[in-house]
């Protein structure tokens, strides 16, 4: 009997021993646990609401083709995920296979930035609520005045919108994984069910045949603008890990997580392509400004009305509180994950775990404050919401990166990153080098392409000359202040 192969007869804690840790958190989720959490975190009909405006306005009909490109260099970064998350079924996902394949300065750095990027995320997502929830109650509009996100009045309350949903999703973590994950589930059936009504209804109520996403009749966009529009792509298609960040709350891992890792993708892609397309079929108008200011927002708005329109809405609203509550929970694992190997400040008060609901609750709470703190910052200026956006998108981008080179690395010395879970997943020796190697090169691009310094995405007002360079000035400082932490933790 190989090695391999003993260990699908060990018990989650027995597998999870051989990395040196105890069984602290509840193993109690199965396969569609595990997929809701990647799916919630992609959210494509709440993040594609959010954020369809920002696409079309830079590239129009055309950027519809942004979304395949993307998916191809996310495809292949999650297979590498895959074959990883089938060798070691640990919390902390991104940072555990980092320091695995590379060294503890490197792993310590990917953990860094992705618990960055998480913190980031949860900010970011509870935001769109000011997406649809005035839609379904203008009473959800609480300081009155205009509700578009890009308004002050909006902006400013989307902030109030985002932490009461930061605050519910707290809650129902404090109740446990079996909890969190039954939302979790709530909040797929209804993206699913909500994706399925918009696009009957955007293909039923159509103004224009599929052929206009070779562009429609508006001009064209230059190169530089189409670059701008794979944004809207690259903000939505990531977040896929997230599956991985339960397995040590997962049941048989090395079998459940890698499948979660690619379905949640896959299903994302493809309902996410129909949904772009479909807004643009049934726009009334590709011309009038309204589609690069709303989104899908002003599609749906255009073409039902009353209870129909509500009721999309509101699903749109419960998706969003499901992406919510997906990467809070990831994000705790990740603290929690660190912590338990001494990687941050004040570990041992990071690492507690309840005793009640078998979940990491300080690093639940501390991830908390930290996303509403981050909401705060923004209040009333919209300017910077599309600040946060970006820089979310470049710090897990960069931790990617530094999972997927580290592979790219070991496959062309001709060793096998990935030996452990070959009775789980595996690419195999050629075809894992040619996706890993394009994981590698599109990852890359995608990140400088969001990073790159471009006014007219960070700043469109031009109120605040940081926010023009905001991606890279916090790279800069995030990476001395990362510094300075690893440096005191490693003293």
């Amino acid at each position: 009997m190989s090695s391999v192969k003993a260990v699908s007869e060990l018990s989650g804690a027995e597998d999870l021993a051989q990395f040196g840790y105890g069984q602290e958190l509840r193993r109690e989720l199965g396969p569609f646990a595990s997929f809701a959490s990647g799916f919630s975190f992609v959210s494509i009909l709440s993040t594609i609401f959010e954020l369809f405006a920002t696409g079309y306005g830079f590239g129009g009909p055309l950027f519809f083709w942004t979304w395949p490109i993307v998916f191809i260099g996310q495809f292949s970064t999650a297979l590498c995920f895959a074959e990883l998350a089938a060798s070691y079924p640990v919390a902390g996902a991104v940072y555990q296979w980092s320091r695995r394949l590379s060294n503890e300065s490197i792993g310590w750095s990917a953990g860094w930035f992705m618990l960055l990027g998480y913190i980031m995320s949860v900010a970011a997502i509870a935001i769109a609520m000011q997406s649809v929830l005035p839609s379904v109650w203008i009473g959800f509009q609480v300081l009155g005045g205009d509700t578009a996100l890009g308004s002050p009045t909006g902006a400013a309350n989307a902030v109030i919108l985002g932490t009461v949903a930061i605050v519910i999703c707290s809650v129902i973590s404090s109740l446990g994984v079996r909890a969190a994950a039954t939302a979790t589930a709530i909040g797929v059936y209804c993206e699913i069910i909500g994706l399925i009504i918009l696009l009957v209804v955007l293909f039923t109520h159509t103004s224009r045949g599929p052929s206009v996403v070779l562009g429609g009749g508006v001009p064209s966009p230059t190169f530089w603008s189409f670059l701008s529009s794979t944004l809207m792509a690259a903000y939505v298609m990531y977040g896929f890990d997230s599956a991985a960040e339960l397995s040590e709350e997962t049941n048989d891992p090395r079998r459940t997580t890698p499948k979660a890792i690619i379905q949640c993708l896959m299903v994302s892609f493809f309902g996410g392509a129909l949904m772009v397309m479909g807004a643009l079929m049934a726009a009334p108008s590709l011309t009038d400004g309204n589609l690069a200011k709303d989104g899908v927002s002003y599609v749906l708005a255009a073409v039902t009305g009353g209870f129909a329109g509500h009721v999309l809405f509101a699903m749109v609203a419960i998706s969003i509180l499901s992406a919510t509550l997906a990467i809070q929970n990831a994000a705790a694992r990740v603290m929690f994950s660190m912590a338990r190997d001494g990687a941050l400040p004040l570990s041992s008060f990071l690492t507690r775990v309840s005793v009640r609901t078998g979940t990491p609750w300080v690093a639940t709470l501390v991830v908390t404050v930290l996303a509403i703190a981050l909401l705060w910052l923004s209040y009333g200026d919209p300017a910077i919401f599309s600040a946060l956006c970006s820089v979310t998108t470049v710090t897990i981008y960069f931790a990617y990166l530094l999972v997927t080179l580290p592979m790219l690395i070991l496959r062309i010395k001709g060793v096998n990153p990935a030996s452990g879970g070959m009775d789980y997943f595996y690419l195999g020796r050629s075809k894992g080098l040619i996706i890993n190697f394009v994981a590698v090169v599109i990852g890359g691009f995608l990140l400088v392409n969001v990073a790159w310094p471009r006014l007219s995405v960070f700043d469109p007002g031009n109120t605040h000359w940081y926010l023009h360079y905001f991606p890279i000035i916090f790279m800069v400082v995030a990476s001395v202040f990362g510094f300075i932490t690893y440096k005191y933790k490693n003293k």
